[in-house]
C-alpha cells in the first residue's frame, strides 16, 4: 500500500520526488489555501523602483518608397545586456574571427571551427546560408528549427515554405535572394535564445552582411529586427516602416517583416505581410530604374 506524508521512509520519500521530477511537476500543492494575488501584490509593493529611462534621441523622419513622409516609431536604443564575463570573452573573441574573415567561404569555415558558442555542442549542424551570394536582397531571420538544423539550411520548413510562397508573390525566389539567420545554431527545443547567445553571434551576423554587401535587408521577425537595428522596439511597431541599418561602415535600407513562423500561427496578420511585401516590392521596382 502506498505510503504518504510523515509515515514514508526517506527511500520511498526520494522515489516519489524522482517520480515528480521525471513527470515534469514543477509547482507543489498544500493543504491551506494560499492567495497568490496577495502574493504579487506584496511583491510588487517590494520591488525595486526603477530607473528613469535615459531621454530617447531625435529621430529623421524617412520617406517611404512612394515618396510620402512618415514619421518611424518612436525606437528605443536597446541597452547592451548584461552578460557573465566568460561570455563577454566569448563575444570578444567572435569579434575578433568574424573581422578576419574576407570572404563568406572563411566565414564559414571560422563559424564551424568556433567553440565560444554553446550552441554548436547541441545544434547538429551549422546553418550558415542559401540563396544567392550574387543577389542584391539580403533576408535575416532568428534561428534555425528543428528542419533547418537537420538540413543545414535557413528556412526550410514549414515557415521556409511559406516564406518560399511569399517572395513568389512579389516575383522573387531563392535564386534571386540571399538567406541566413541571426543566430547559426538552432537553440535545443526550440528555446529562446538568451542575451549572451545573441551577443556571441551578433559579430557573425554582422560580418555576413557586410562581406555580402546586400543593396537592401529584409528583416524577417522581431529578433532580427531589434538586433540589427539595435532597438528594444516590438515588431509590430517596426514592421512596414523603412529604416536604415548600419552595418560596420555601410548603412543599408532595411524593412522589418513579420516572421513566417509568426504568421504560422496567426493567419489573419498575413494582410500586413503583405502591406509589407508590397512596399519592398515597391522599392526594388524604383531602385531598378535608378
Amino acid at each position: 500500500m502506498n505510503r504518504s506524508g510523515p509515515d514514508m521512509t526517506p527511500e520511498e520519500a526520494a522515489a516519489l520526488l524522482s517520480f515528480y521530477v521525471e513527470a515534469g511537476v514543477t509547482d507543489a500543492l498544500g493543504d491551506e489555501p494560499v492567495n497568490r494575488y496577495a502574493l504579487a501584490d506584496e511583491a510588487a509593493r517590494s520591488a525595486p523602483v526603477p530607473l528613469a529611462r535615459a531621454p530617447e534621441a531625435p529621430r529623421t523622419i524617412r520617406a517611404d518608397p512612394r515618396g510620402e513622409m512618415a514619421p518611424p516609431p518612436a525606437a528605443r536604443v536597446a541597452a547592451p545586456a548584461a552578460i557573465p564575463l566568460e561570455d563577454a570573452q566569448a563575444a570578444e573573441s567572435a569579434q575578433i574571427a568574424a573581422a578576419r574573415c574576407n570572404t563568406l567561404e572563411e566565414l564559414r569555415q571560422t563559424l564551424a571551427a568556433f567553440e565560444g558558442c554553446p550552441l554548436r555542442y547541441t545544434a547538429k549542424n551549422l546553418v550558415f546560408a542559401d540563396g544567392n551570394p550574387q543577389a542584391r536582397i539580403m533576408l535575416v531571420g532568428e534561428a534555425p528549427g528543428r528542419d533547418e538544423d537537420l538540413q543545414g539550411l535557413p528556412f526550410v520548413g514549414r515557415s521556409g515554405q511559406l516564406l518560399d510562397r511569399m517572395l513568389a508573390a512579389i516575383g522573387l525566389d531563392r535564386t534571386s535572394v540571399y538567406i541566413a539567420n541571426t543566430l547559426p545554431w538552432r537553440p535545443p527545443g526550440n528555446r529562446t535564445p538568451t542575451p549572451a547567445e545573441h551577443a556571441i553571434c551578433m559579430p557573425f551576423i554582422e560580418r555576413h552582411i557586410e562581406l555580402m554587401a546586400p543593396k537592401v535587408l529584409l528583416l524577417l521577425g522581431g529578433v532580427s529586427a531589434k538586433q540589427l537595428l539595435r532597438t528594444d522596439t516590438g515588431i509590430m511597431r517596426l514592421r512596414g516602416r523603412w529604416t536604415t541599418a548600419r552595418i560596420g561602415e555601410c548603412d543599408i535600407p532595411a524593412l522589418p517583416t513579420l516572421h513566417p513562423a509568426y504568421l504560422l500561427r496567426q493567419p489573419a496578420q498575413k494582410r500586413l505581410a503583405w502591406r509589407d511585401l508590397m512596399s519592398f516590392r515597391a522599392w526594388l521596382d524604383e531602385t531598378s530604374a535608378d
